[in-house]
């Protein structure tokens, strides 16, 4: 099969890495891409969202198959951008249709349906420009600290977790009145506060059945003892040591079967990924949060512990025969450390030379915002490198991916030093 990922991130590389290992593959285009993509597949210079440019390649390069790697593509409606043209029907695409993909697009959806379908969850209320009064006397009903949600997307930067009441109400003026995170706040979800450590679990499903993918757990703050700004995820640990299999099993009955059953009650339909965040709050899994497409930088760790052949994986999920497909994973661990730019998530200089990719061995180094520039390797984003091992422990692994990252450079490079400190 020709097939084409969309996007540029170090999930998309992963991606890459992954199905150019298959035989089922035979052309592989990723669109934009990155430097590291362009080591197993080619690159397209392609926005993720300009359907008809995509249109355009997927005829002349004869893809098959595309797999959307970030959400924006998939909330604006590519699947059933593809369904409803006759020339691209037959291409199968791995990513919920529009109405599913509103799990991701829409907090106050993606509450609605939790309650809907009885999944644990944080208790909430939703506002915009018209009761805000009513969004402050919500307020004054919670203990601190208090959640405040962007209802759209705001790549990641929607969350708002603080401790003063009078703060709470300041910045819920300034996401519904001052429109602070633009149109993706001109509805706030604000929910109580869970207590408890989180991690991912991610379920591939063709619709129908499904299949549970092995957890992972990130890091999404700046700061080393997970201090500071919110960032798209700084590291990253598979599987997650305190997830034991009588928890696990509370996931997958309490979350994973009503969430797919949901979908197929509510006549959304999913073919692609599930990410469930979620938090354990004492010995119990509650849903922070569903995305409708693989994490990064859980990508990282999740993918190379899967040892089935992903593009026989996405045909199954295509032809729904998911049911049919048994993952074969790997025992060891999984890490990755993210190394970023200076000053993200906060302004930060692009066009730095990374050296020493040469000198990495035993780990996988999956680029992210990083481009080929006068055949050199250069920055052209906040996070720009995973550094992802294997090891029999988490300790092992994370030991190895710190040891290969003292061998790579780029000017103002950082990166935590304490991935896995609170396991």
């Amino acid at each position: 099969m020709n097939i084409l990922i969309l996007g540029s991130g170090g999930r998309e590389h992963t991606f890459a890495w992954k199905i150019a290992q298959s035989p089922l593959c035979n052309s592989l285009y990723v669109a934009p891409g990155n430097s590291g993509t362009l080591e197993v597949a080619k690159n397209l210079e392609i926005k993720v969202t300009d359907f008809e440019t995509i249109k355009s390649a997927v005829i002349e390069h004869q893809i098959e198959m595309i797999v959307v790697g970030p959400e924006d593509p998939l909330v604006q409606g590519i699947h059933d951008f593809f369904i409803n043209d006759d020339q691209l029907k037959d291409v199968a695409v791995i990513g919920p249709q529009k109405a599913a993909a509103e799990l991701e697009g829409s907090k106050e959806f993606a509450k609605e349906f939790l309650y809907r379908h009885n999944i644990p969850t944080a208790a909430y209320q939703s506002f915009n420009a018209s009761n805000v009064e009513e969004g402050y006397a919500f307020l004054e009903t919670l203990n601190p600290p208090y959640v405040l949600k962007a209802d759209g997307l705001a790549a990641g930067k929607g969350v708002l977790i603080l401790n003063d009441l009078n703060e709470a109400k300041s910045e819920l003026k300034n996401m519904l009145l001052d429109a602070k995170f633009g149109t993706a706040s001109s509805k706030v979800v604000i929910e109580e506060f869970l207590d408890g450590i989180e991690l991912s679990c991610f379920v591939l499903t063709d619709g129908k059945s499904y299949k549970i993918l092995p957890t992972a757990k990130d890091y999404k703050r700046i700061g080393e003892g997970d201090t500071g700004l919110n960032t798209g995820g700084m590291g990253a640990i598979s599987p997650v040591p305190f997830a034991t299999e009588t928890f696990l099993n509370k996931i997958e009955e309490r979350i994973v079967k009503p969430t797919i059953n949901g979908l197929q009650k509510d006549n959304l339909p999913y073919k692609g990924f599930v990410f469930i965040g979620l938090i354990k709050v004492g010995d119990e899994p509650k849903v922070i949060e569903y995305n409708v497409r693989m994490g990064d930088p859980e990508t990282e760790v999740v993918l190379p512990r899967l040892k089935t052949d992903l593009v026989e994986i996405f045909k199954a999920i295509s032809e729904e025969r998911l049911h049919e497909i048994d993952l074969e994973i790997d025992q060891r661990a999984a890490t990755t450390v993210m190394l970023v730019s200076g000053g993200y998530p906060e302004a930060y200089e692009k066009g730095k030379e990374i050296s020493g990719l040469d000198a990495v061995k035993d780990s996988l180094v999956f680029h992210a915002g990083a481009t080929l520039k006068n055949d050199k390797v250069v920055t052209s984003g906040g996070r720009v490198m995973a550094m992802t091992s294997y090891g029999n422990t988490y300790e092992e692994a994370i030991k190895k991916s710190y040891q290969n990252i003292n061998e790579l450079h780029f000017d103002k490079m950082y990166y935590r030093k304490d991935i896995g400190f609170d396991l």
